[in-house]
């Protein structure tokens, strides 16, 4: 074995004994089943901030972006702006999430619908939502992480049993010590992800012979690139169009990445902050202050100008490396090995940062997954077995199901990623685009009384059938994948949100029913609305929200092609670079812009305004359905 293999042991041994030692420590903090599904709503500010960010980004952000960057090229590269997208989900909905948790004593996203929504159905939904987003998430990120052992470790373990190997140690703290030890080692592997990403980009364009010989190799691959746009552009740097019909058999001229399935797809992404489990972690924080240093700071302009930047940098660069046989050429359908190459690159050279940046893919894998882990298990716990089979069950029962869960949602998604291998990936992209299907359900909750348990019922259950009658799955509909290259995250809203209008305009509820569900809607416009003093900027918020989603990943976005520098002539781009990447960073400053402005000027996620009675204190055990009650303690005012 190479040196760097043995930096692999001693690097992940270290990592290990972190993970373990803080799911003993959360073991023994446990004391409650509050304690151990959301930490006791005690996630200080740092905490969540970090593990929130390495929650949303996963190691399909490690490893899977920059390889799909040098398959597609930077049309393919608007991807970036999940950055921007996913914590946009969160300024609309978790500080709302966070004053319903408190006040109700929510634990599960489930309690909270079929609270408001009297509905058991409601609840079913929200779990089910969860399991088909978090076991084929889980298993991406299983499957991803054996594979790369497997790669790393010059083949000692096989891609199953590297698998097995490190699913067990995550299963160990997660089973433990629950959310709060998911939390603190998120930590640890939101710093490790950053701090991989921008090393393998330096590393990348080190090897590329600095700038100059990274934006010469990407002005090479796009002269001799053959498969071009309508307009006759090289697909690595143009959007092929607004719009196209894709034939069920056929393929999108130019590459699929048109400005509206830049669009939707970054719709489905959308999908892991208002998935289930991302209601969990709303409810888990000691108060919301945490929310726009996570969205605004962490996530908008820290990952995003690392995926701007080096994201990029690895992807485009690998075509480079490639070109002088630095890395092996890798064919259409094995860009994952991109990263792994890319950290080999070091192996002869600083040994130990090749097996440093191996546990840097390893952690930005599990980071995720171990968030799926334990709130699957929670929502398991709490809206399956708790409701339905234990009402009474003890704080003991709940902490002992929680755990036996876990083992049950880790066993499921082994299963998964061992008997699906070729439709894992299929499966990943499916379980976002079911979690975006949550956005009415809670549009209906936090904003808009209007909406009707049966409405939001009947268009989420229609936006899940679309979604899978759309998606790459080969049932030999005539439409095929992504019909007007559009993405089933897409086509799921549209029958979600129409059916949820049209039906709930024909099911508006009698007087009394409407005041139940209106309270929760007081109390939210009590505590959360926005000043009179500041009311005029709400338009200005909604044209910026509106602009942006429009010109940076919406149809708008194929002006980016051309407007600084003609793609067919590199000579024309400002410093080498091709007007598609300009355009791009352009628009993630603005999209940072708008983040702040909605986050802290129109206080979507700051300043709850007076004292929240808290009427159900600790897990849901008490439940006030009515929005009524003796009070038990009230929260201090948080700005």
């Amino acid at each position: 074995m190479s040196s760097s293999v043995y930096w692999l042991f001693a690097f992940v041994l270290a990592y290990w004994v972190y993970c373990i030692t803080w799911g003993v420590k959360g073991a023994l903090r446990a004391k409650t089943a509050s304690d151990y599904f959301i930490a006791g709503r005690q996630i200080s500010i740092w905490v969540f901030v970090l593990a929130a960010t390495a929650t949303s980004f996963s190691g399909w952000t490690f490893v899977g972006h920059p390889a799909l960057v040098w398959r597609d090229g930077f049309p393919y590269a608007y991807a970036s702006f999940y950055a921007i997208t996913i914590p946009f989900t969160g300024v609309l909905f978790l500080k709302r999430q966070w004053l319903l948790g408190k006040k109700y004593g929510f634990v599960t996203p489930g309690e909270m619908f079929s609270t408001y929504f009297k509905s058991d159905t409601m609840r079913i939904l929200t779990v089910i939502v969860a399991l088909f987003f978090s076991i084929p998430y889980l298993g991406v990120q299983l499957r991803a992480s054996g594979f790369l052992f497997n790669v790393l470790t010059d083949g000692l373990f096989s891609t199953n049993v590297g698998m097995i190997l490190l699913a067990s140690v995550v299963t160990i703290y997660v089973a433990m010590g629950g959310l709060r030890s998911v939390a603190y080692v998120d930590t640890a592997q939101c710093i490790l992800l950053a701090f991989g990403i921008v090393s393998l980009g330096v590393i990348t364009l080190t090897f590329c012979g600095g700038w100059d010989g990274l934006t010469a190799g990407i002005a090479k691959i796009v002269l001799a690139d053959k498969k071009v746009t309508p307009d006759g552009y090289s697909h690595y740097i143009a959007i092929p169009g607004v719009i196209q019909w894709v034939p069920a058999a056929g393929k999108s001229v130019g590459g699929a990445w048109t400005g509206v399935m830049v669009l939707t797809y970054m719709f489905a992404l959308m999908g892991i902050q208002s998935a289930p489990a991302f209601s969990m972690w709303a409810f888990a924080n000691k108060n919301p202050k945490p929310f726009p240093l996570q969205q605004v700071v962490a996530s908008s302009i820290g990952i995003g100008f690392i995926l701007m930047v080096f994201t990029a940098i690895q992807g485009m660069g690998g075509h480079a490396l490639m070109d002088a046989n630095i890395i092996p050429s890798l064919a259409d359908g094995k860009q994952g090995n991109l990263v792994p190459w890319l950290i080999h690159l070091m192996g002869d050279h600083i040994p130990w940062l090749t097996g440093l940046l191996a546990v840097c893919a390893l952690a930005a894998m599990q980071s995720t997954g171990a968030a799926y882990m334990s709130t699957a298990s929670g929502m398991l716990t709490r809206d399956l077995y708790k409701h339905f089979l234990n009402k009474e069950a003890t704080h003991r029962q709940q902490k002992f199901f929680g755990r036996l869960l876990v083992l049950v949602v880790v066993g499921a998604a082994l299963i998964v990623a061992v008997t699906s291998t070729d439709a894992l990936v299929l499966l990943g992209g499916l379980a976002v685009s079911y979690g975006f299907q949550m956005w009415p359900a809670l549009i209906a909750i936090l904003y808009v009384p209007w909406f009707t348990r049966q409405g939001i019922v009947t268009g989420l259950i229609a936006g899940l059938v679309a979604v899978t009658v759309t998606y790459k799955f080969e049932f030999g509909l005539p439409w095929g994948a992504y019909p007007l290259t559009i993405h089933s995250a897409g086509w799921g809203i549209i029958f979600n949100l129409g059916l949820a209008v049209l039906v709930s305009a024909f099911t508006q509820p009698g007087e009394k029913e409407f005041a139940r569900r209106f309270e929760f809607h007081k109390f939210l416009r009590q505590h959360a609305s926005l000043p009179r003093a500041k009311q005029h900027l709400k338009p200005i918020g909604w044209i910026i929200t509106v602009v942006w989603f429009l010109f940076a990943i919406g149809p708008f976005a194929v002006i980016g092609n051309t407007i600084f520098g003609d793609p067919a002539a590199p000579e024309t781009w400002f410093l080498g670079m091709p007007s598609i990447w300009i355009w791009q960073l352009i628009w993630w400053a603005l999209g940072c812009y708008m983040m702040y402005f909605l986050a802290f000027k129109l206080e979507m996620s700051t300043h709850i305004v007076g004292e929240v009675e808290v009427l159900a204190e600790d897990i849901g055990d008490v439940r006030v359905p009515e929005g009524a009650g003796p009070a038990r303690k009230p929260v201090p005012e948080v700005t």
